[in-house]
């Protein structure tokens, strides 16, 4: 099968679908990968195809304007407020990007498309193509349960009637986009406008939309009330090349004492990187634990540091959280879990959209600390955390046990055969 992938978003968005389009290949299935043209080098140093996106919202998010988002976005209600003062910037560049896909779809024409929910465009190709659609999201967000409520709403006691009802807000929030998405339909695909009944999980026509979630049932398990059509299949890790290796540095300041904590926020430093390096430098300090602090994509921004602390810009998560004490991180999906695959206790310091989520689960499975809002975080709240799993035997040997389980899944494996299924089955 040709198969065209679409997603948008940091690096976080991007990688599992390269870890998946491996799959793919391997399995013997030509891919190409759609997104941000700031990640074609890397898409292609995995060996798939890739297929032009403008790199505009990545820019805007990076901008002063995004930056702010960042910063003062509390819940789903907050995530819907910067939703819509950004929407105004954002509009031209989503229909640059929908047009984008679409040509980059057209040269790779895909027997099945597979796309990220904040890729627009993906439902609206495959029915231009004729083709079926799969999304695929790491989060429990989109697929209504009366068990829980979406991602960003208080979970209160109170039936399921309220998390059901928590899951419409989605759909209104991605509704934000309906006259961007018709415009692309009518102007450049030739279709009529999209159903509103049809929702996000639904083709124009009524037909469902499989879903993938590229998690573990072990930190989220599978709820009772999903249609067969919604799959957990287990992590897309994303191992590291052959050839990559640390430098001489780095192996030396790892042998020269005892295990690490590892501390990065990736491109969630915010305006003001100074503060929280500040903070996580003395809360090393004040717990008296070495540290490996990673300064990300436009992250934290570091000077002179104690011998006792050693800077890294990119090294494999594989390579690096197996050696570390503790993981320190802004929780996002993929960063959680590596932590967790690597059996390491974790310590989560949300900045916005699904990271407060995942602090409150690896508290609840016992893996780490409460989680930190970097908004919250101080010296002491740091240098405490980072005391407490390291101290904590039932932290240890509980992130430790994860860690095995987690390791025994094979989340790319059962990807590829629900989409090989889906595909040929069409």
């Amino acid at each position: 099968m040709n198969v065209f992938i679409i997603t948008i978003g940091s690096r976080g968005d991007v990688q599992p679908f390269v870890a998946l389009g491996k799959g793919l290949k391997a399995a013997g299935h030509r891919v190409t990968l759609c997104t941000s043209s700031s990640f074609e080098p890397f898409i292609r140093s995995h060996g798939l195809n890739y297929g032009y996106m403008t790199d505009e919202l990545l820019k805007l998010m990076d901008s002063e304007a995004g930056l702010d988002a960042m910063e003062n976005t509390n819940g789903i209600l907050g995530s819907i407020k910067t939703m819509i003062r950004l929407a105004k910037k954002a509009k031209p560049i989503n229909m640059q990007m929908l047009k984008d896909s679409w040509e980059a779809a057209q040269a790779a024409k895909p027997n099945i498309v597979l796309f990220h929910p904040k890729a627009l465009g993906g439902v609206h190709i495959a029915e231009k193509l004729d083709v079926p659609v799969m999304m695929a999201i790491p989060l429990p967000m989109i697929v209504p349960t009366a068990e829980s409520p979406t991602i960003g709403f208080p979970n209160w006691n109170i039936g399921g009637w309220y998390n059901k009802l928590t899951y419409a807000f989605v759909r209104m929030g991605f509704g934000m986009y309906n006259g961007t998405v018709n415009k692309f339909r009518g102007e450049i695909l030739n279709l009529h406008k999209f159903p509103k009944s049809s929702g996000v999980l639904q083709m124009a026509d009524g037909r469902p939309i499989p879903v993938l979630h590229p998690f573990s049932t072990y930190v989220v398990p599978r709820p009772h009330d999903w249609p067969d059509n919604a799959y957990i299949t287990g992590y897309w890790f994303l191992n590291r090349l052959n050839e990559w290796e640390p430098s001489p540095e780095l192996t030396d300041f790892l042998d020269g004492g005892e295990a690490p904590v590892y501390i990065g926020f990736g491109s969630m430093a915010g305006r003001n990187p100074r503060r929280i390096t500040n903070i996580v430098i003395e809360a090393l300090k004040q717990a008296n634990a070495r540290g490996v602090i990673a300064t990300g994509w436009g992250g934290l921004a570091l000077d002179d540091l104690p011998e006792r602390i050693f800077k890294i810009d990119k090294v494999p998560h594989d390579w690096l959280f197996p050696r570390m004490a503790v993981v320190v991180h802004h929780g996002g999906a993929g960063t959680t879990a590596a932590g967790l695959r690597a059996g390491r206790p974790t310590i989560i310091c949300p900045f916005f959209g699904d990271q407060p989520y995942w602090g409150r689960r690896v508290h609840a499975l016992g893996v780490g600390s409460k989680p930190i809002p970097q908004k919250k975080m101080t010296v002491e709240k740091l240098a405490t955390a980072i005391r407490e799993v390291t101290m904590s035997q039932t932290i240890r040997q509980n992130a430790e046990s994860f860690g095995n389980k987690i390791g025994h899944e094979d989340g790319i494996a059962n990807a590829v055969a629900i989409i090989e299924k889906t595909g040929i089955g069409f």
